[in-house]
């Protein structure tokens, strides 16, 4: 277990053992403190069943906040006699983790197992944004986790665009393969994301209401994240409706080439079957075409003029009276919406 306490105003990072950490949350002072409690085994298994909660090693009461820390724990947030404790969804790289977070106005916990990034980011930038209380500190790290699922879904979009671009130019086998992998990052996303807007929205309204009395600039804060959370909700959402009108564009272009394939199928089998038909024809052994059609002259007459009749025959039919009156047909379709359009 790595435990960083960072002490405010002045930002200055140390590494500490748990119990100190234990007597400086009971101090007046306000700190920060990061645990981090090891990603050894995975984000969604349990802990032993004899592991002492961490919210008791902390000096919490144990019965409130004993889900604190412990693996496998769902999004939620809670608030308890002006503490508030709540587990966040993060994007860290490729994967979707979970950090826990208390706070409450001396001081801010966040813990994790394995190394975040977001939590390193955050650390590195407290000289900077020195925040004055843990409220402030609870609203800078949440805006810290939109600004990273925003930023997976800006990427992710990029990535979109430069697929159907390839495609644009030439299809290849690998542009299904990343549709699937960006259909897969946008529902990994909704699905991180989704629980977290709806908990957000419904804790903070209830804050609202709850307490008449807040402050204006907690006020603010809260509607700025309401507001980031439904933008980020709606970039997600317009996420996976790109790789679906993606994925259908691939489908069409897959769907146009088939069609081509038909076509030259046909025109190949406009060809052929008149010859099969003559060879199956002559090759019928009735007398009359024994007795009477033998020589070289009758041969060519009947032979290559009935198959050049109904080359000809074919081509009319296919070419003029189906893609002559198609083109026409356009046609007359644009000079009626020019003539609509035309205010004269």
């Amino acid at each position: 277990m790595i435990v960083s306490l960072v002490a405010m105003p002045e930002g200055v990072v140390a590494r500490t053992a748990l119990s100190d950490v234990r007597e400086r949350l009971a101090a007046p002072d306000f700190v920060i403190v990061d645990i981090d409690r090891g990603g050894d085994a995975p984000s969604d298994e349990p802990d032993e069943p004899d592991e002492q909660p961490l919210a008791r090693l902390l000096g919490l009461d144990g019965k409130t906040w004993e889900w604190l820390g412990r693996r496998g724990e769902p999004v939620r947030a809670d608030y308890r006699a002006g503490m508030v404790g709540c587990v966040v969804p993060v994007v860290d790289g490729s994967h979707i983790k979970h950090i826990h977070v208390f706070a409450s106005e001396r001081h801010l916990v966040t813990i994790h197992h394995g190394p975040v990034e977001l939590v390193d980011t955050f650390i590195e930038r407290l000289p900077e944004d020195r925040p004055s209380n843990g409220a402030m500190a609870v609203f800078l790290f949440l805006h810290g986790v939109l600004e990273v699922f925003r930023r997976a879904t800006a990427q992710a979009l990029l990535e979109v665009g430069e697929v159907e671009e390839a495609m644009s130019e030439g299809r290849a086998s690998q542009h299904v393969h990343r549709l699937a992998h960006l259909r897969r990052r946008a529902a990994q996303l909704h699905r991180a994301f989704l629980p977290y807007a709806a908990i957000a929205q419904e804790f903070l309204t209830h804050r609202r209401m709850a307490d008449p009395g807040l402050s204006e600039e907690r006020q603010a804060l809260n509607r700025m994240h309401e507001r980031t959370v439904q933008l980020v909700m709606m970039e997600i959402d317009s996420l996976r409706d790109e790789t679906r009108r993606a994925a259908d564009t691939y489908a069409s272009l897959v769907a146009e080439q088939q069609n081509l394939v038909i076509n030259k199928l046909a025109i190949a089998s406009v060809i052929f079957l008149p010859l099969s038909f003559l060879t199956g024809f002559f090759g019928m052994n009735f007398s009359y075409l024994s007795n009477n059609l033998a020589s070289e002259q009758t041969f060519l007459w009947l032979g290559i003029g009935m198959q050049v009749c109904a080359l000809v025959v074919a081509m009319y039919v296919v070419l003029y009276r189906t893609h002559w009156r198609q083109l026409r047909g356009g046609r007359s379709d644009d000079a009626t919406d020019g003539r609509l359009s035309d205010p004269s």
